[in-house]
């Protein structure tokens, strides 16, 4: 089953994250958000949702650097 892990504001920076958790070795998906604003879902196997969240944190933390 696949789970929702972070919601991307943008296409660029959904696509940033999903390239960077590939290279890391998780399968990821990205899709648009339902709604008003334009969003994007980063999904990943729940299966692997404890290490994906700490590699998302130091993705984000480190483009916010």
């Amino acid at each position: 089953m696949w789970t929702v892990i972070y919601i991307a504001p943008t296409s660029q920076q959904a696509e940033r994250i999903r390239l960077r958790m590939t290279e890391e070795g998780f399968l990821v998906k990205v899709k648009k958000s339902r709604g008003a604003k334009e969003q994007y879902e980063i999904l990943i196997p729940e299966s692997e949702l404890d290490e994906a969240q700490d590699v998302l944190r130091d993705i984000l933390h480190s483009s916010l650097s």
